[in-house]
C-alpha cells in the first residue's frame, strides 16, 4: 500500500509487511524515514541488518542467498537495499516478487531509492510489489512548507526565532535541508546545553553561511509561479554551482511542451481541474501547474519554445550571445515578465 510519510510511524505499528520500499530526493526525510523503520523493526526483535548497494550488473544471487539461508535458530533480520536508480532490473524484480512468496516473517526487506517516477509506479510489476507492501513518497519540504517545518524543527531543539531570523535562516538554507539541521546543531552548541535560545535576525547573519541549493525544477517551478526575484536568485545560485545550462534549457523546455496541451484545453473551454486530472499532475505541483496553466497563452508557448532554440544554439556555441543571460530573459518572460532591451540596457516589466 501507498502512504504518506507522516502515516509512516502508525502503518509500522498496525501491521507487519516483508518489505517497505521509501523514494525521494531530499535525503534528510529519506534518511530519517529509513531510519524510523530501521528503528521500530531493531526493537522488535530485528537485531541483525545485512546492507545491499544496488548499482548496475548488482549480483541478485547475493540476495538471494541472504533471503534464502536462514536456519531454526537464525535472528530475524532487516535486509537494506540501496538503489542508486529509481529502476529495477529484470532479475531484480523476479528477486523480489520470489522473496515475497516466501512468506518468511524473519525477515524485512527495507528499499531506499530516489524517486520513483510515474511511469514506474503504472507497471503491472510495481502494483503486485505495491499490493504486499509499504511505498512511501518522500517529497521535498517546498518553500510554502519550509517556514513551519524550520520553526517546529527550532522550537524541538529549544530555539525560539524571531520572524526575521526565521526568514534570514530559510534564505539561507532554503533546498539544503541537512544544512538546516546543521545550523540548528550550531546555534545549540554556541548557546551550550539546557538554554533556551531567543535569535534573531543579527545572531543569523553573523552564524549562518549561505547554504541554499537547488535545482532546475525548482527554477523552473517559481517562473511558473510568476516568482522573478526568486527565479533570478535561483538562476544565480545554479550558475555559481557551474551546472551546464544545457541541463537547465533541458528542463525547461520538457515543461513547456507538457504545459502546451493543457494550456490549449484549457482555451478551448475545458476545465482547469478536469485538465489537471487528466494529466495525472502530482499534488505537489498542482499549485504550480494550475497558476501556469491560467496565466499561459499557447502563442507564447511557442514563442518561448523558439527563443528556447537560440538559447540552444548559445550554449553551443553556434551564437556570440551568452548562454546565462540567454536563459535569464527566457525565464523572465516564462515568468510573466517583458523583456525590452531597445535603449541597449536590458528593462524588465509586469
Amino acid at each position: 500500500m501507498k502512504i504518506k510519510t507522516e502515516q509512516l510511524a502508525r502503518t509500522l505499528k498496525a501491521d507487519a509487511h516483508p518489505i517497505y520500499w521509501l523514494s525521494g530526493d531530499e535525503p534528510l526525510l529519506l534518511q530519517e524515514a529509513v531510519d524510523q523503520v530501521r528503528r521500530y523493526h531493531r526493537d522488535a526483535g530485528f537485531a541483525d541488518r545485512e546492507i545491499h548497494t544496488v548499482e548496475r550488473n548488482f549480483n541478485w544471487e547475493r540476495f538471494r542467498q541472504s533471503t534464502g539461508n536462514l536456519s531454526l535458530f537464525a535472528e530475524r533480520k532487516i535486509i537494506e537495499l540501496r538503489l542508486q536508480q529509481p529502476k529495477l532490473e529484470d532479475e531484480g524484480k523476479l528477486a523480489l516478487a520470489d522473496f515475497l512468496e516466501t512468506d518468511n516473517s524473519d525477515l524485512v526487506i527495507l528499499i531506499s531509492s530516489p524517486k520513483l517516477e510515474s511511469s514506474v509506479m503504472q507497471t503491472k510489476w510495481f502494483k503486485s510489489i505495491e499490493s504486499r507492501s509499504v511505498v512511501v513518497q518522500i517529497w521535498p519540504i517546498d518553500r510554502e512548507n519550509l517556514p513551519r517545518w524550520l520553526e517546529s524543527r527550532m522550537l524541538q531543539a529549544n530555539i525560539h526565532p524571531e520572524p526575521d531570523a526565521l526568514q534570514i535562516l530559510i534564505d539561507r538554507i532554503e533546498g539544503n535541508l541537512l544544512a538546516a539541521v546543521q545550523e540548528i546543531e550550531k546555534f545549540k552548541l554556541l548557546a551550550g546545553p539546557d538554554t533556551t535560545i531567543k535569535l534573531d535576525a543579527q545572531t543569523v547573519m553573523q552564524v549562518v553561511a549561505d547554504n541554499s541549493r537547488y535545482n532546475a525544477y525548482q527554477l523552473v517551478d517559481a517562473a511558473l509561479m510568476g516568482d522573478l526575484a526568486r527565479t533570478q536568485k535561483i538562476l544565480d545560485g545554479l550558475q555559481a554551482e557551474d551546472v551546464y545550462p544545457l541541463v537547465i534549457l533541458g528542463a525547461v523546455t520538457r515543461e513547456l511542451r507538457t504545459l502546451q496541451p493543457m494550456v490549449e484545453k484549457r482555451e478551448n473551454g475545458q476545465p482547469l481541474t478536469a485538465i489537471m486530472q487528466t494529466a495525472r499532475i502530482f499534488f505537489n505541483r498542482k499549485q504550480t501547474v494550475r497558476a501556469a496553466i491560467s496565466r499561459l497563452s499557447s502563442a507564447l508557448i511557442w514563442e518561448l519554445l523558439e527563443q528556447a532554440r537560440l538559447v540552444d544554439q548559445a550554449c553551443k556555441g553556434m551564437s556570440p550571445a551568452n548562454p546565462w543571460d540567454e536563459l535569464s530573459m527566457l525565464l523572465i518572460r516564462l515568468s510573466g515578465s517583458r523583456v525590452s532591451t531597445a535603449t541597449g540596457h536590458l528593462v524588465v516589466s509586469n
